[in-house]
């Protein structure tokens, strides 16, 4: 696997760089909220990122008007495990570089899809990228051990929290594992062991060796 920058032109078919917006201050409130001591963490919506001027930017700019919510996931990670998406876009800003393992929703075939499909992308520190909808992605991956990452995660409000309780119709209403959250999961994953739908085959990717 090669890891290629987002500006790079491979990066187009999974989303784009949104240019005009000054990061500065929300970088710096994510930079202090520690790491957690293991693994990752994510919040759909935290008051000190919110609070930043770049949040009423993104939600009449990017997203035209309509509420959103600023959260962040942080922490240490090399692995895949996991592919999700959602029916809109996610914005994401690093306050160091960061990696998106990435595939696209058309690479699913009844239910499943083979990791040999993902692609890496490095997102520099401070640039705002857009995830499209039909764009399959999951935890960010750290490009320094002994930084972490810390990625903002912009989305529409209410993405991610509590999973609507409704009879299911098709297969795909049985991937939604949150509010606008559809979860494909790698078998030798937690979320897999936790009871959503194993939907990667072929290696559970690991980029340690790589960074």
């Amino acid at each position: 696997m090669k890891i290629v920058s987002v500006t790079d032109p491979a990066f187009k078919p999974y989303g784009k760089v949104l240019e005009g917006y000054d990061t500065a201050e929300l970088t710096a409130a994510m930079e202090a909220i520690p790491l957690p001591g293991e693994g990752t963490a994510y919040e759909p919506a935290i008051g000190s990122l919110e609070a930043c001027g770049i949040f009423g930017e993104l939600r009449d700019g990017a997203y035209g008007g309509m509420p959103i919510q600023l959260g962040m996931c942080w922490g240490r990670n090399t692995r895949l495990n996991c592919l999700e998406y959602h029916r809109d876009s996610e914005v994401n800003i690093g306050a160091k570089d960061f990696i998106l393992l990435l595939a696209k929703q058309d690479e699913i075939e009844n239910g499943v899809l083979d990791t040999a499909k993902v692609r890496a992308f490095r997102v520099p520190a401070g640039v705002p990228v857009e995830v499209y909808a039909t764009t399959l992605h999951y935890a960010p991956c750290h490009c320094d051990p002994a930084c972490g990452f810390r990625v903002a995660v912009v989305l529409p409000k209410g993405t991610n929290t509590e999973k609507p309780v409704f009879a299911a119709k098709n297969e795909e209403d049985a991937w939604l594992r949150a509010r606008n959250k559809w979860l494909l999961a790698h078998p030798e994953s937690r979320e897999a062991a936790d009871g959503a739908h194993v939907g990667l085959s072929g290696e559970n990717i690991d980029i340690a060796e790589l960074i």
